[in-house]
């Protein structure tokens, strides 16, 4: 390895030895050579191509972290230009998926129509099965470009208003605001600081080595599938909340728990080992030490809270606070 630990070759192991590694959760275990992404957990280190990621949050935007993760390297002004051109003509999904969401329920989760709009793709690209490297990028490319319009739509259908079209003249993050929250009878006009918050949220998501997700696509892959299909599965894995469904999960938590006096009966349930009840957004499979991404979005939180004027007032975030500060001090969640 030429950055954290060696690795050992066991693929061998069964054949000499007869008998198999047992590692739950590939804790031990790497299925691939790559070399995107980077993590001490015990350090708290997350770097893609050797950046770090506080510093990519900082000062990069989404897509020239993208380009940086598919091509190894940041991008020239020129090489930038030509590549959030591509992403901004792939924006545009076929009008027939349109009609793909009146099949929905309106109280879908948007998880599960990202799941089934995603993986429809596969049917207008149906030519991809044993995709050649000579597809990565033009794969890739149609990817990052349509999720996002696919998103916004699924949001769209859910609160019933009707679909709203990239708009080309906009950048990556103001376009998905725009799909998001513009209507056809009233302009939206993009905030900067909601913009930058939505900004770093992309970057600090772009990747995470071997996660879940990442590695429900690579085995959906191997067997030459459609890469549109792949896709959704990996979006299947990240909906669990022991993935990125965690986030929704910290959200209803908070909303059960719903004052600070019942945050101490709450405690005594996270401890209780027959109360099926769990502190969600604490604690972390890979970091033992803390989040890097966690110190970036808190204070982006902040920030955004703040413009929005509910920085002292909102309920929910006092909770927040009142709970970090009483499990970062108790033994038994220090211990874990």
């Amino acid at each position: 390895a030429s950055i954290g630990e060696d690795v050992i070759d066991i693929s061998r192991v069964s054949a000499e030895a007869d008998c198999f590694t047992y590692d739950p959760g590939f804790m031990s275990t790497a299925s691939c050579q790559s070399t995107i992404t980077y993590i001490d957990g015990d350090k708290g280190i997350l770097r893609h191509r050797g950046y770090d990621i506080k510093d990519l949050a900082e000062k990069s935007d989404f897509l020239e972290v993208a380009y940086l993760l598919i091509y190894g390297e940041l991008p020239s002004g020129e090489q930038y230009n030509n590549f959030t051109k591509q992403v901004a003509h792939h924006s545009l999904v076929n009008e027939r998926l349109h009609y793909l969401f009146q099949t929905f329920c309106s109280s879908s989760h948007p998880m599960a129509i990202m799941l089934a709009a995603v993986g429809s793709l596969s049917a207008f690209y149906p030519d991809l099965l044993n995709f050649k490297e000579a597809d990565y990028e033009l794969t890739a490319i149609r990817m990052i470009a349509k999720i996002p319009t696919i998103a916004a739509m699924s949001y769209k259908y859910s609160i019933g208003q009707p679909f709203i079209y990239p708009d080309n003249s906009l950048d990556f993050t103001e376009n998905f605001l725009h799909m998001m929250f513009a209507t056809p009878c009233t302009k939206y006009t993009v905030n900067p600081i909601i913009k930058n918050a939505l900004n770093k949220i992309f970057i600090l998501h772009a990747d995470h080595e071997q996660n879940a997700s990442t590695s429900t696509v690579r085995i959906a892959g191997s067997s030459g599938a459609n890469p549109f299909a792949c896709i959704s599965t990996g979006i299947a894995s990240l909906w669990g909340p022991a993935h990125g469904g965690a986030n929704e999960a910290v959200i209803n938590m908070l909303k059960e728990i719903g004052s600070s006096e019942y945050i101490p009966k709450y405690i005594a349930k996270a401890k209780d080992k027959n109360d099926p009840f769990r502190l969600m957004g604490f604690g972390h499979r890979v970091y033992k030490n803390y989040d890097p991404r966690a110190a970036v979005l808190k204070e982006t939180c902040k920030e955004v809270l703040k413009e929005l004027g509910q920085l002292d007032n909102n309920p929910l975030l006092q909770i927040a606070i009142e709970l970090e500060a009483i499990a970062l001090k108790d033994e038994y969640f220090i211990e874990r």
